[in-house]
């Protein structure tokens, strides 16, 4: 069944239509009436509609039933990984997305080589975000992770906290493991930390503590900034039954 992202005003239309840009990818598909195709708003809302007439370069549709997403995990995983170089972030987004990630944030901390500006920031959300709705896309989301950057380390702390299960990633850790971490108890949301190329200070990683995270290992290997998130993430919802 295809599937197009719409905002939530089409969603909740009667009788909602493709314009624009969906209704481009419509005629490339060549949808015909009487065809099913779904639609999303992004936000774990769906609707499963029928194509029924199209004109003036929009499509019509039908509304067969509404409901929620069923592709979305029962457990909310934040991913929070400080700035890394290049598009490594970029690679990670993607591939969080289509694990299930529920969002992905980014911070500077100590070690960041990386330090965007404002400008930049703003700029580069933008692209982040229309990542994350590709990848959505293609791998059939329901709801489109939401990008973030926030200013500071504590602030990142501050906010990864708030989950109830909040967990940051040292190497230097060596007892205390990530499946210690997941067995103790249920937990509807879990925050993930991991830091840059150089890794978290000393201090950093008490200051987390301090937070309120769990200081957990990956295992005995140094996994790059942009396995570790992922490595963790997979970890996850496997123990949440997603796979």
């Amino acid at each position: 069944m295809v599937r197009f992202f719409v905002s939530r005003e089409t969603l909740a239309a009667e009788a909602p239509e493709l314009t624009g840009e969906n209704a481009r990818h419509a005629e490339v598909l060549r949808l015909k009436i009487g065809e099913t195709v779904l639609l999303c708003d992004g936000q774990g809302e769906e609707a499963v509609c029928t194509v029924s007439g199209a004109a003036g370069g929009a499509f019509r549709l039908a509304v067969q039933c509404r409901r929620e997403s069923a592709s979305e995990a029962a457990v909310k995983v934040s991913v929070y990984m400080a700035f890394p170089k290049g598009d490594k972030l970029e690679h990670v987004i993607q591939k969080a997305t289509e694990l299930g990630a529920y969002e992905i944030v980014t911070f500077p901390s100590a070690r960041c080589v990386s330090r965007p500006d404002e400008k930049s920031i703003r700029r580069k959300l933008e692209r982040w975000q229309k990542i994350a709705a590709s990848a959505a896309e293609q791998s059939g989301r329901g709801r489109v992770p939401a990008v973030l950057a926030l200013p500071g380390y504590a602030q990142a702390l501050s906010r990864a906290a708030q989950a109830e299960k909040a967990l940051l990633f040292y190497e230097n850790e060596q007892a205390h493991t990530l499946k210690m971490a997941l067995s103790a108890g249920n937990f509807s949301s879990v925050s993930l930390m991991t830091g840059p190329e150089g890794g978290l200070t000393g201090e950093e990683v008490t200051q987390a503590s301090a937070a309120g995270l769990e200081i957990c290992t990956l295992g005995k290997r140094i996994l790059r900034c942009e396995t570790a998130p992922l490595c963790a993430l997979s970890a996850v919802m496997y123990q949440a039954g997603e796979f």
